[in-house]
């Protein structure tokens, strides 16, 4: 994982930056390419204006430009030598109106005499003598084959072009500029490459090590050991998948846990009622049971029967549930009707615990649209929990109103309540806040899961208020009737 993150890492910087540096160099090339072309046509045209200028003053009337250069060529090469250690990197070629080269200085054209002769571009010379100007940034011909910038004025005598001043300059200045910062970017891009690999590479190892470890405790948290958590270190998004990590990994430690609590007990559940069902059958036809005792027996064995069927049904409800195949009706009932059918079928258990009961709502009828047999389940079992954990002669009181948009239907008892820490999970399936089973022999630790999946299947909210000893109060929400 290491070296394909990091290889994929150092391969984009790479990149990045060779792109980066080529358009830069491309950029700058056209900006130094366009600098060069405007600077040399300003000095070669001043150039070329000089002499031209010069030569103009003195060719008059029948004279020729080679009539000129025969009889003042020291003056004319004096003074264009002065031009020339002015100028600097220029040279200058004259040529007469036929195109012939007369006189030629500085070190990008070749000197003129004996028997090699040179002649400008007809093409050149027409630009220059028709419209007295020109200027070339190409490579060209002839007897300027080694420069790349030529610049021509013509010569008039009275009017009329008999010939043409050429100044000239070589592109090895532009290339060696060119080939300087060429050279500079490519340097400096080795190092910005080398920066980039060795920052690449801590970046790179500081982003695997932690991924490393969450997929070492990932393989430890498979293999069985539920208790592995990785260290988050600092706020960034990895530090948040290991935080994340950490978070499942507690959470289906936690469900381990309740998953082993909810086999032991229903591996108890199974067994306890089975034993006692088991002796009283084999006492009964082994003749240990008298006749006139069988109707006490056979009740026992039907109640452990029942509480067989009970949890036989949580079960299939909870599978049902998390199959998704359970489907809700909703119709419209009185969920005050509803709550004092509960209450009393629950009169004898009410009774024997000697609870203060008291049933309390906003009006007598309240109408409620939900699945009336999910809405009575889920109202059964929370009044038969209160009644379980009820003290002897504590209060006892369902209550139905309207708040707002919603009704809310709530169960309160005195007695042992729940510990703050078990609130967060009285919830969650398999979870028993009474671990001793001291109060609750008969529960799994199935009813309240499944009473939040049906309320939250209709929409609709359940919670828990409760202090440790002295009282609890289960409410949920419903919509009323439209």
């Amino acid at each position: 994982m290491f070296r394909s993150i990091f290889t994929k890492y150092i391969s984009v910087f790479m990149l990045t930056i060779i792109v980066s540096f080529i358009v830069q160099i491309s950029i700058i090339s056209t900006l130094i390419g366009s600098y060069s072309d405007t600077s040399k046509e300003v000095s070669l045209s001043r150039a070329a204006d000089t002499v031209a200028e010069y030569i103009n003053e003195n060719v008059t009337g029948s004279s020729s430009v080679s009539e000129y250069i025969d009889e003042n060529g020291d003056t004319l090469s004096d003074s264009i030598r002065l031009l020339l250690d002015y100028a600097g990197d220029v040279s200058v070629v004259i040529s007469d109106i036929d195109g012939n080269v007369l006189y030629t200085a500085g070190k990008y054209v070749p000197a003129v005499g004996g028997s090699e002769t040179y002649e400008v571009s007809a093409d050149l010379l027409s630009n220059v003598t028709s419209s007295g100007y020109s200027f070339v940034s190409e490579d060209s011909e002839g007897i300027f084959a080694s420069v790349k910038y030529v610049c021509g004025r013509a010569i008039s005598s009275d009017g009329t072009a008999v010939g043409a001043v050429f100044t000239c300059s070589s592109k090895s200045n532009t290339d060696s500029l060119l080939n300087s910062l060429v050279s500079s970017t490519v340097l400096a891009s080795l190092w910005v490459m080398l920066a980039a690999l060795v920052a690449v590479y801590f970046l790179s190892e500081r982003v695997v090590r932690p991924i490393r470890d969450i997929s070492a405790a990932a393989k430890r948290f498979a293999a069985g050991d539920f208790d592995v958590r990785v260290n988050v270190v600092g706020k960034d998004e990895i530090a948040e998948l290991a935080e994340t990590f950490n978070n499942m990994a507690a959470s289906l430690a936690d469900l381990e846990n309740m998953r082993s609590t909810f086999l032991a007990n229903v591996s108890h559940d199974l067994r306890t009622p089975m034993t006692t069902i088991s002796g009283y059958i084999d006492g009964i036809l082994d003749g240990a049971i008298p006749p006139d005792k069988y109707e006490h027996y056979l009740k026992i064995v039907k109640n452990e029967v029942g509480r067989l069927s009970r949890l036989v049904s949580s079960l299939l409800d909870l599978t049902r549930i998390e199959a998704g195949v359970r489907k809700f009706t909703f119709v419209d009932f009185d969920i005050c009707e509803m709550a004092r059918e509960i209450i009393i079928s629950m009169e004898a258990r009410l009774t024997e615990k000697n609870l203060k009961v008291e049933f309390d709502s906003g009006s007598d009828n309240i109408f409620v649209t939900a699945d009336r047999d999910a809405i009575y389940q889920v109202l059964y079992n929370i009044c038969d929990n209160a009644v379980k954990f009820s003290r002897e002669g504590g209060e006892y009181k369902v209550s139905a109103s309207v708040y707002g948009k919603k009704v809310h239907v709530s169960v309160f008892n005195e007695g042992q309540g729940i510990p703050e820490e078990d609130i967060a999970h009285v919830f969650d399936r398999f979870y028993k806040s009474d671990k001793s089973r001291g109060l609750d022999k008969t529960g799994v630790g199935l009813g309240l899961y499944i009473c939040k999946t049906i309320i939250d299947a209709h929409g609709e909210t359940i919670a828990v208020n409760s202090e440790y000893g002295k009282y609890c109060e289960f409410s949920f929400t419903l919509t009323p009737k439209k």
